[in-house]
């Protein structure tokens, strides 16, 4: 099942397009990568996917529904949630405060129970905090729970980015560079967490990345854009054996392997 369809979409910046005529379609359940070189349009089509850009021409279906011409927060109510290249956290509270705020966009009681403190309030609370605590804990933030997010090491405000996201309850995670930053040690557990939060959460999810044993040890199917186009799109060992793939972007090098 197709759970997001891009259809000949074109995103033009004046007179440059930025992205053009790009196709390709993700399978419910899935991990789908998307690479290129660095100026290839890979941030611009998540910004499209979450409303953040308008299309110039084409079509983006999720769940089988247009979403095109959503704003950002109504995208993220159907489903899509993300982390961004530069990373976004509210820097100066804690590692659970950053996590418990995004649980918050699920709460199930209303302004005046808040205000009044009513049972419903103190039983949707509680819940919150066992969602955080979780989140933290799958995430292996647990021991960092009352640090200042701007205080954390990189890689660790990456992971918090990520389980804020989660935070949300999506169908569809788009993950920015998820390993910028890391050492290949944290990069290769990264790669396992990425698979255990799919598991776990049945979750569909997107990655750009330019770390490739990560790409092409944890993706499904690949694309392939240079310069807003796609260039080739195919499985792992299919991305490694395209020439032209070779040429445009990853070189000669065995760096794919």
């Amino acid at each position: 099942m197709k759970l997001l369809e891009l259809q000949k979409v074109t995103k033009r910046f004046g007179g440059l397009t930025a992205v053009g005529d790009l196709s390709f379609s993700i399978e419910k359940d899935t991990i789908y990568g998307l690479i290129g070189p660095n100026g290839a349009g890979k941030t611009t089509v998540f910004n499209l996917i979450t409303g953040i850009y308008q299309l110039s021409e084409g079509k983006i279906l999720f769940d089988g529904k247009n979403i095109e011409n959503l704003k950002p927060y109504q995208v993220a109510n159907v489903g899509i949630t993300r982390t961004f290249q530069n990373i976004r956290l509210f820097k100066n509270l804690s590692t659970y405060d950053n996590i418990l705020t995004a649980c918050h966009f699920h709460a199930d009681y209303n302004l005046l129970g808040a205000i009044l403190r009513s049972k419903s309030f103190k039983k949707g609370e509680k819940e919150l905090e066992k969602q955080a605590k979780e989140l933290m804990d799958i995430l292996e933030l647990s021991d960092r729970k009352d640090v200042i997010a701007k205080n954390l090491p990189y890689g660790l405000q990456r992971r918090l980015e990520i389980a804020r996201a989660l935070a949300l309850k999506p169908k569809l995670l788009l993950l920015d560079e998820p390993a910028a930053g890391m050492n290949p040690d944290e990069t290769i557990r990264l790669m396992e967490l990425i698979k255990e939060i799919r598991d776990r959460f049945k979750l569909t999810i997107l990655v750009i990345e330019h770390h490739m044993d990560l790409i092409m040890g944890i993706c499904d199917r690949i694309s392939v854009i240079n310069f807003g186009r796609k260039l080739a799109e195919g499985t792992a060992g299919e991305i490694q054996e395209n020439a032209k793939v070779k040429e445009a972007y990853l070189g000669e090098e065995e760096v794919i392997c």
